[in-house]
């Protein structure tokens, strides 16, 4: 479990730093306390820890979302399934489904099919022996999924896809930020052992959403965010997008 962590993380280290127009240059180097240890052109080194934004406020599903959700978890692992009849290649996958356009159980296996066969097209141009993602869009989709991440890189041998979202939708994103920059502050000190240089704290989420509906965005960039960490980011897995907090 914790070598297919790792490769995990290679793999999100590699989607940040695509992302990311300002990301000095250097080789990341995986390491232990923090994840990443970037040895810059400049002979500065940069730590790098790796979180996932836990929504600790998260409202526990009705009787109909947990039906939805076990649906979603059938479609997933039949795509999969499907795609790995054909295919060797490890990938990492997410589904984002539409909340306002929920599926009915005689679609599962069209859906997933459908599903399947995009993502092997999407591909089938890649260059496996490197990192790369690629995201089909609504438009392509069948009705109820939004949208499909994929991304990978040569260091992934365990294939995963999943539900985005799949830890559930906070209700107060603002404070889960807060809790995963303060636990990751309080083991700062361990990380500073190695007297690197600077230290920076990534926050993955897979889409940035809360249940109330107002500009969340905006909310969190006006909020003042504090840490020891020189910067800390939020990086919105589905969407590319990343958020400096500190």
């Amino acid at each position: 479990m914790r070598e297919e962590r790792k490769q995990l993380e290679v793999l999100l280290m590699h989607y940040f730093r695509a992302c990311h127009p300002e990301f000095p240059s250097g080789r990341a180097v995986p390491s232990e306390s923090p994840d990443f240890i970037v040895k810059m052109k400049n002979k500065h080194l940069l730590g790098i820890e790796l979180t996932r934004l836990n929504p600790a406020n998260a409202l526990a599903p009705d009787a109909q979302q947990l039906n939805q959700i076990q649906l979603q978890e059938g479609i997933i692992s039949t795509a999969k399934e499907l795609f790995e009849h054909q295919s060797d290649l490890k990938l990492f996958v997410k589904f984002l489904f539409a909340e306002e356009n929920p599926l009915n159980a005689d679609r599962e296996i069209a859906v997933a099919a459908i599903s399947s066969n995009l993502v092997r097209k999407y591909i089938q141009s890649k260059n496996r022996k490197s990192f790369f993602k690629v995201s089909i869009r609504k438009n392509e989709l069948p009705a109820g999924i939004e949208e499909i991440l994929i991304v990978h890189h040569p260091k992934l041998e365990t294939a995963i896809w999943e539900r985005a979202n799949n830890l559930g939708v906070s209700n107060n994103v603002v404070d889960d930020i807060r809790h995963s920059i303060y636990k990751k502050d309080e083991k700062l000190r361990l990380y500073q052992k190695q007297r690197l240089n600077y230290y920076w704290l990534l926050i993955t989420t897979d889409r940035l959403r809360g249940v109330k509906s107002f500009n969340l965005p905006n909310k969190i960039l006006n909020h003042n965010f504090h840490s020891r960490f020189q910067h800390v980011f939020l990086f919105d897995l589905i969407k590319s997008e990343i958020y400096e907090l500190v």
